[in-house]
């Protein structure tokens, strides 16, 4: 089985954290553990990179996740706005323009 088998196989951020080495604060991970792993998913995305060897992977992913980890130390999910909700809640809300010409009295 292949490292990246393996961690499909994983069904919890801490199984995540514990495959891969990465050391964590509970409390962070309680508030953050989905918005952590959606950014490490998006590290991996940008990284152009091809390991060549299943440790140089297993390295990529560790080093991916402890940045997504960080990046929540200091900050929050709301801030952070990784997923659609949080994203809408800071839109402005666009307001239909009715012209003043298009207004009519009603008849009497």
């Amino acid at each position: 089985m292949s490292f990246t088998d393996t961690l499909r196989q994983l069904s919890s951020a801490e199984d995540f954290f514990s495959a891969l080495d990465v050391e964590y604060d509970p409390r962070i991970l309680n508030v953050a553990r989905l918005h952590i792993l959606r950014k490490m998913s998006l590290y991996l995305e940008e990284d152009k990179g091809d390991p060549t060897d299943e440790a140089e992977e297993k390295q990529r992913y560790q080093h991916y996740l402890a940045q997504a980890y960080n990046d929540f130390v200091d900050s929050s999910p709301i801030k952070e706005r990784l997923f659609k909700v949080h994203q809408d809640a800071v839109k402005p809300v666009k307001l239909p323009m009715v012209k003043l010409t298009s207004l009519t009295m009603p008849p009497e």
